[in-house]
């Protein structure tokens, strides 16, 4: 690329001039591209060899004439030195050496070094032609011999250190004059290719033009002024798209240096690189750390040793910060097979929250089954970034949005825009809170410094007025904010608050408004669209207002509480604001976990969890959901149905439809609103519990923040956040109560009970009136409140937990106390569950109330913090999702035992390969036609989970085929293709591709010559193939009905095969009517057994072979017999012999069947047809044949082929680069 015109004061050091005229002279970097000597790695396999007449010894100077690409330097050069390695021949006086040569003084005053040429004596000259390096004549052979062996090991290694390749491309071109020592760098490249470009015009448009020029000082200042103008017109159309972001010079060539070292593609994207060191034992190798979107690399080069990694994302099961005697201050990156260290980051905090960001991008690609992509729509920076490329950039921007979301329970649609300092003005306190202020596209929030001072969440719906307020000494750069519902904010302290003023101007003009949801649910519009509003009481309602809306006003002492509360509630919003816009501070929690007043719950647990925004942003989308699902019929509905009676039977108000056909609803509409999840058992309980305070409305949209944000991954197939969050609770078992956890360890207890603990939130293991008030405590502090409770429920059986010596007596004693957890403040007794009545015992158990549980929790381990539950949750999430591919691998293993003769190490192998196959059309895209999000789903069994398309799977078969056809290979493998894609879909699974191998490897001679057959016969053949070979049905509809053996010598004789199961007879009606009806169920039995069982397909049920489809199969196995070297001569001989016998069968064949025709008076003319039979007994009479199909080989060895030739290709990709 061009670049700006820099000084260059020594042209020389580690630098190779490749070419050169009067005004220019194009450089390589030393250390890049092809050569020895000082210009490369100095080994045996950049030697060269000597020949010469006469024996040369070191000391002796011989005269040689030079010519350097076309320019002779005349005949007075000097062979400096001649080093001799060993003597091959001591009679043909050849050795192998190096060689440096002295050029004049007067016309280069350089040393001239050569590695990798053949030299060869005519007479007293010798002429090479090699690379000119520009340096000052040497004082001593011995100092230049000691710089020639280790100049190119120590470059290398400069290079690899200081990442000279990543601040200076290895390719330069300079500009020179004769009149000045200084040099001037116009143009940089990373590869050969790119420079020489670059020189070429050069030399076509400017050379002609400089030559003419008077002085050297115009000439320099004509070319910068020239490559200036030509970087400010690209730099002009790089910018001329508003949207067009470009990384930086420095990145780029980082990236192509990745690439080319690695052999990534252009789609693998770098999105930073660090200076590190990788422990090798107890020796660091510092060089580069690549973390690019799918992979982790780095690369080393240090006086010799090269030491470069590959690891996937998606393989890494632990990635952890520590600091220890042995490694201080390092990343521990694990995997199934590997562990690595990386130590010496100069910061290595941004570097792990990268690689934690990035690894947990590659988690969510396996679990949602998504891949990555690039956010197109972020704001332009006001200033040019020179040290962050544009994808690191947007990695920041959504860790920002994560926590902005995380922290407001805000939806994952929305999107921070910016943050600043400031202060809040607080009515209540009478004091200005100083936080920080959040402005994204639907929001403006507001969080306090110091934790449960003040949080403000102010949708811009709510919005009515924006406006600056007057500056004073006390109240600097002031903004008020006013709502519709007369609440003021003041912010102030602002640093930019004309551009602060117009941004939430801008988003207040693209915000709709929005109507009350009263009205919009009042109108008679909304009523027609929402038909269930005029038909179920409980769109309007929760159910326990329904069942209450008739009982006579309580007056008793659980009437009475429940009164405070709501007075005390009451008081709060007069103080504090009701709604949305509501100050939360340390008395909002105070009031929480004092309990939530029955008639405030269900408002309440909307504000908290967020759910009321996103109810009021999808006005009647729940109706609509109801309406579309009504009659529909799915797996998720057939679950649905089985647990509606499981859902709280003990409750009265789902002891009737009304509450049971709420619950349908809403299940039902959720699972039609995200079909990922569907329906996951204990959703039924925590959305009964909801139905109970909410309406189905309000309802659907608690689940809603349930499933999506709150308890992230909990309800999928799979139930993967609970299981992470089993494990977070492990740790912190580990972590509060040590012996305990060593114990409950052994007893296997942990990893049992807080399953369903965390998936019903306590709902199904405690009593309801008990567990309710840990909802509440759960909608306003989120899970660590879950992760507390049970800590202290741990805590206070610690002792009888200690003493258990099993797992069930465990069990117990926890089932014993939770079922006792009460909540006092109620007057009437609670109902005892059925474990407490099972394990009572004699003595009855003491109740504990929930509220002292509850403090208990906050009091012991209230230090817990939701950013350390979600660091922990990050690497249990490796673990979890690593464990579960693990699972399936060993399942897929266990099944494809009996549908393969692989054994088991080799099909552990073929299952990686075929995924990395799979993973890399997520990472890169294959060109097939189908997308990558639809290659894998979680929801099929684990054999057809992974599918590869037509390219994939000639490339896997290509390199792991036993039938070798050079060039004819992907051919055949297409032809396979299309055999095994029996739903048309493009793709095809494990075990379509590991059966197909396995017949190609481990089948008998019968099979293997079956699939060839098939493979040149329709469907096989592509449609380009089917011109010449038309379908068989087609050309041979006379003969499907009955086929005419052609008698010969070759053709094997007997009776035609029957198979037992083709002809089932129906049992006759002797004896009486009951014996009847018993032997016709068994009839159907049977038969019904018969159609399910796969029928094993027959040589007669395979369609005669024409002439054109039996010449492409001669030619496949000419092909595939080229391959074996040694019986080569052999298998030509018997399939020539083959072949002629099988063309005479088919020309007599073809007469018999005419000759008939004439004598039955038919019309037509028979074509030349075999069948399979007569192949196969044809091929059977010569034994290199049978020999040869009959050989069992071994898949291993082309698998450490393909290992062997794909670490080739990255390092050529690595050499080819340069060139």
């Amino acid at each position: 690329m061009w670049i700006h015109p820099e000084e260059v004061l020594l042209a020389g050091p580690l630098w190779v001039s490749e070419r050169a005229n009067p005004f220019f002279i194009l450089q390589r970097r030393r250390g890049h591209g092809r050569g020895g000597g000082l210009s490369g790695h100095f080994s045996s396999s950049s030697s060269f060899f000597l020949e010469c007449e006469n024996p040369i010894r070191v000391s002796t100077w011989v005269r040689v004439r030079v010519h350097v690409h076309g320019v002779d330097f005349g005949s007075d050069c000097q062979l400096v030195d001649c080093f001799y390695w060993f003597l091959e021949s001591s009679k043909e006086n050849v050795a192998r050496g190096r060689v440096v040569v002295l050029l004049p003084e007067a016309k280069y005053g350089a040393v001239l070094t050569s590695a990798g040429t053949k030299i060869t004596s005519h007479g007293p000259k010798i002429q090479m032609k090699i690379c000119c390096y520009l340096r000052r004549t040497w004082t001593s052979q011995y100092q230049h011999k000691r710089f020639f062996v280790g100049a190119g090991l120590l470059v290398g290694t400069l290079d690899v250190v200081l990442d000279s390749s990543a601040r200076v491309a290895p390719y330069r071109i300079l500009l020179q004059t004769a009149d000045s020592q200084i040099f001037w760098n116009v143009a940089c490249g990373s590869s050969r290719k790119e420079i020489t470009e670059h020189w070429e015009w050069l030399e076509a448009n400017l050379l002609q033009t400089v030559s003419v020029f008077d002085n050297d000082h115009d000439v320099a200042t004509f070319v910068r002024g020239k490559i200036s103008g030509m970087i400010a017109a690209e730099e002009k159309r790089a910018t001329a798209g508003e949207d067009h972001q470009v990384d930086c010079e420095k990145f780029r060539e980082a990236e192509l240096k990745m690439r080319k070292l690695f052999g990534m593609p252009e789609e693998e994207k770098l999105v930073n690189y660090y200076s590190c060191s990788c422990w090798k034992g107890r020796v660091p190798r510092q060089g580069w750390l690549y973390l690019s979107v799918n992979h982790l690399c780095f690369y080393s080069f240090l006086l010799g040793k090269e030491v470069a990694l590959v690891v996937q994302w998606t393989e890494v099961t632990q990635l952890e910060k520590n600091a220890t005697l042995l490694f201080p201050e390092s990343v521990r990156v694990t995997t199934r097979t590997d562990e690595h260290f990386f130590s010496m980051f100069l910061n290595i905090n941004d570097t792990f929250k990268l690689m934690e960001q990035l690894a947990n991008m590659a988690v969510r690609q396996l679990l949602d089954n998504q891949a990555f992509a690039a956010d197109r729509s972020l704001p332009r920076p006001r200033k040019t970034l020179k040290n962050v490329s544009v994808l690191k950039r947007d990695l920041d921007a959504r860790a920002k949005n994560e926590r902005y979301r995380s922290t407001f329970r805000l939806t994952r649609d929305e999107r921070l825009d910016g943050h600043t300092d400031c202060t809040l003005w607080t009515p209540f306190a009478k004091t200005h809170v100083a936080g920080q202020l959040f402005i994204s596209n639907n929001y403006i929030c507001f969080q306090s410094r110091e934790d449960d001072v003040c949080q403000l969440i102010v949708p811009l719906r709510e919005v009515s007025v924006v406006e600056k307020a007057d500056s004073s000494g006390v109240l600097p750069c002031p903004v008020s904010i006013s709502t519709k519902n007369k609440m003021n904010f003041l912010f102030a302290n602002l640093k930019d608050r004309d551009f602060l003023v117009q941004r939430i101007s801008d988003f207040l003009q693209r915000t709709p408004d929005a109507a009350p949801l009263a009205a919009v649910a009042s109108s008679p519009a909304a009523a027609e669209e929402r038909r269930y509003d005029l038909d179920v009481p409980t769109a309007t309602r929760g159910l326990l207002q329904l069942y209450r809306k008739d009982a006579p006003e309580d007056l008793g002492p659980e009437a009475m509480k429940e009164k405070m509360k709501e007075e005390a509630w009451n008081i709060h919003f007069s103080e504090f604001g009701r709604g949305v816009c509501m100050y939360r501070t340390s008395r909002t929690r105070e009031l929480v976990l004092a309990g939530i007043p029955e008639s405030l719950r269900g408002e309440l647990w909307l504000l908290f969890s967020g759910a009321r925004n996103q109810m009021a942003m999808h006005s009647g989308y729940y109706g609509d959901l109801v309406d579309q699902t009504a009659g529909l019929s799915s797996l998720a509905t057939e679950e649905i149905e089985r647990d509606l009676h499981r859902s709280m039977p003990e409750h009265r108000a789902f002891q009737n439809q009304t509450g049971i056909a709420a619950l349908r609803r809403v299940l039902t509409a959720y699972a039609h609103r995200n079909p990922g999840i569907g329906y996951c058992q204990a959703m039924n309980i925590v959305t009964s519990v909801l139905l109970l305070y909410c309406t189905e409305e309000e309802a659907f949209w608690l689940l809603v923040a349930l499933c999506e944000r709150m308890l992230p991954d909990y309800y999928n197939t799979r139930v993967v956040g609970a299981l992470v969050d089993q494990g977070v609770f492990e740790d912190l078992t580990r972590a509060f109560l040590p012996i305990l956890y060593e114990h409950m360890q052994e007893l296997g207890v942990i990893s049992t009970i807080s399953l369903s603990w965390f998936l019903t939130l306590f709902l199904s293991v405690m009593p309801f009136d008990s567990a309710v008030l840990l909802v509440d405590c759960f909608f306003y502090e989120g899970i660590k409140v879950i992760f507390q409770v049970a800590l202290a429920v741990l805590h206070d059986n610690m002792n009888a937990l200690l003493a258990c010596s099993d797992e069930g007596e465990a069990m117990t004693v926890l089932g014993r106390y939770l079922d006792n957890v009460v909540n006092k403040q109620l007057a009437t007794a609670p109902v005892p569950r059925l474990h407490a009545l099972l394990t009572g015992g004699d003595e009855p158990p003491p109740e504990i109330d929930v509220f002292d549980l509850v403090k208990t929790s906050y009091e012991t381990f209230g230090g817990l913090r939701s950013d350390v539950i979600e660091q922990m949750r990050f690497k249990q999430r490796l673990k979890v999702m690593q464990s579960l591919e693990d699972t399936a691998r060993r399942s897929v293993v266990r099944a494809m035992m009996t549908e393969s003769a692989f054994g088991i190490d080799e099909l552990e192998e073929l299952y990686c390969l075929f995924k990395a196959q799979h993973m890399s059309s997520r990472y890169w895209g294959s060109g097939g036609s189908a997308a990558a999000a639809e290659r894998h789903d979680p929801s099929l069994p684990y054999l057809e989970q992974y599918r590869i398309d037509a390219v994939q799977f000639s490339q896997l078969f290509c390199a792991l085929t036993s039938w070798s056809c050079g060039g004819h290979t992907a051919t055949l493998a297409r032809r396979l293709f299309r055999t095994l894609d029996r739903d048309r879909d493009g793709l095809v699974n494990f075990k379509e591709f590991v059966t197909a191998l396995s017949g190609t490897y481990h089948g008998d001679m019968t099979d293997k010559l079956k699939t060839l057959y098939k493979l040149h016969l329709p469907p096989a053949l592509g449609p380009e193939e089917a011109e010449s070979a038309p379908e068989a049905e087609n050309v041979f509809g006379d003969q499907t009905a009955k086929e005419t053996s052609v008698p010969s010598t070759a053709e094997a004789s007997g009776p035609p095969e029957t198979s037992s199961g083709d002809v089932a007879e129906r049992p006759s009606g002797r004896g009486g009517a009951g014996e009847d009806k018993k032997e016709d169920y068994r009839y159907y039995l049977r038969m019904w057994a018969e159609e399910k069982e796969p029928k094993r397909e027959s040589v007669q049920d395979l369609p005669p072979m024409n002439q054109e489809q039996f010449i492409e199969l001669c030619k496949t196995l000419y092909n595939m017999f080229s391959e074996d070297e040694r019986d080569e001569q052999r298998l030509y001989h018997a399939i020539a012999t083959v072949a002629s016998l099988l063309l005479r069968i088919g020309e007599v064949g073809k007469k018999f069947n005419n000759s008939k025709s004439e004598a039955t008076g038919a019309d037509g003319d028979a074509d030349w047809s075999i069948s399979f039979r007569q192949v196969l007994a044809s091929v059977l009479t010569e034994p290199p044949l049978v020999d040869f199909f009959e050989r069992k080989r071994d898949i291993r060895d082309k698998m450490a082929a393909r290992e062997a030739r794909q670490a080739a290709l990255r390092q050529t990709a690595s050499v080819s680069s340069d060139l």
